[in-house]
């Protein structure tokens, strides 16, 4: 079986549940697709991470989120699949853990320090814009809430990997103060 079908060559695409939309196939610029192309994005980029994560813990953590994001994408693609509130909070709890062992914040911090905190540093960014285009989507369309929490506090939780790599690396966070 070849990897290209041809379907996509006129720009538009087809979903798990056809009937989420009116037409067979949707244009592949719609909202739906732009979220999922985000997140698919995120995924991507946290792979490029985890093979170059060594803590086993930290590492099987990213690909967990790897796993929840592909069950995300599937949920918006239409996908009958659930996705629980019990992986946000397995988010709060990895946060609140690392929270724990790390130095408490003063202020923001300038993304930095050892490469891998930096490149998840990013990742948290690529998860705010993907949050973002869930959000726009959520305003035109029914998405789940659960999809929602869980993708807000994804960057967090990225957030707080990047400071505990760089904490755990020996390396000092940069302050941010306003002039």
């Amino acid at each position: 079986m070849s990897i290209y079908t041809k379907k996509g060559d006129k720009g538009t695409t087809s979903l798990f549940n056809p009937a989420l939309y009116k037409e067979k196939r949707i244009p592949k610029s719609a909202q739906r697709i732009r979220v999922i192309g985000e997140i698919d994005e995120l995924n991507s980029f946290l792979g490029i991470i985890s093979s170059k994560i060594r803590n086993k813990d930290t590492k099987k953590f990213i690909i967990k989120i790897q796993k929840n994001l592909f069950t995300i994408n599937a949920v918006i693609a239409g996908a009958k699949l659930s996705f629980k509130n019990e992986e946000t909070k397995f988010l709060e709890k990895k946060i609140d853990k690392i929270e724990k062992l790390l130095p408490p914040l003063k202020n923001f911090i300038i993304p930095g320090g050892d490469t891998l905190a930096s490149e998840v540093m990013y990742a948290r960014t690529i998860a705010r814009r993907a949050e973002r285009e869930l959000v726009a989507l959520s305003k035109k369309e029914k998405v789940k809430p659960s999809l929602l929490k869980y993708i807000n506090r994804l960057s967090d939780a990225l957030f707080m990997v990047s400071r505990n790599i760089n904490f755990a690396k020996g390396k000092k966070e940069t302050p941010w103060k306003p002039r």
